[in-house]
């Protein structure tokens, strides 16, 4: 595997991103990771590589850079939470949009990228943002998936759910049972809203669980949990990529 940290330079400031791809040679399909609110971190980057080694060309950048270049949640630390919170305010889907189509930019130049064939996979936080971004740029993005994501059904003009018809990839939404962000009534009203989209793909429930569930680094971490979405989410990319 081949990996480094890049900057790519957007309009609005340079955007770390961590690239990690197979060192064959060949072009691999993209897949945008899009990090939780925690940050860019080193779990993060597992997880990056994790995928990479299935054959992908994996993009996770730092959305924060707009504020800070690098943000690391201490979960002991009242000021590092109340910092998180203040940095997720001001990340919204139309940026993130912006921040992929930089991503996916930078990739088509790289001989190594496949970017006519992309992925994008967002938790928490970016699970909306991963779903706005595959409606902006549905030419290329084939696949996409949101695992607890929050606020994918909100009275708001930038909703996910109000762009579901213009997503031409496979979706693919996982939900916790237990989540103060994403009650089961808003995953609910969600599935209904893809459903009348006749957008292809699925919502699942994972029973018995919290937010969190696919993140060691969090107390509600569910390895059972975790296994199953790493299936679900391979066998969408493989199913839609390769």
């Amino acid at each position: 595997m081949a990996d480094r940290e890049i900057t790519i330079t957007t309009d609005e400031g340079p955007m770390g991103t961590f690239v990690v791809h197979p060192d064959d040679g060949e072009r691999h399909p993209v897949v945008v990771f899009l990090m939780d609110a925690p940050g860019k971190r080193p779990l993060l980057h597992d997880m990056a590589s994790r995928i990479a080694s299935h054959g992908y060309y994996v993009m996770l950048p730092n959305l924060y850079y707009r504020t800070t270049p690098s943000f690391r949640l201490d979960w002991s630390s009242d000021e590092s939470l109340a910092r998180m919170g203040e940095l997720m305010r001001n990340v919204g889907n139309r940026m993130v949009a912006r921040d992929v189509g930089a991503l996916l930019a930078h990739a088509e130049g790289d001989a190594r990228a496949n970017a006519e064939r992309v992925g994008i996979v967002g938790y928490c936080m970016s699970g909306p943002f991963a779903l706005w971004a595959a409606a902006e740029h549905s030419a290329c993005v084939r696949a996409v998936a949101s695992f607890y994501g929050v606020r994918l059904h909100v009275d708001r003009a930038d909703s996910p759910h109000h762009r579901l018809a213009g997503i031409t990839g496979e979706i693919y939404v996982g939900a916790a049972e237990h989540d103060d962000w994403v009650p089961l009534d808003m995953v609910d009203r969600f599935e209904h809203a893809l459903q009348r989209a006749g957008a292809r793909g699925r919502v699942e429930r994972y029973w018995g669980t919290h937010h969190g569930f696919a993140f060691d680094d969090r107390p509600a971490y569910d390895p059972a949990a975790d296994r199953r979405h790493w299936r679900e989410l391979l066998g969408l990319l493989d199913r839609n990529l390769h």
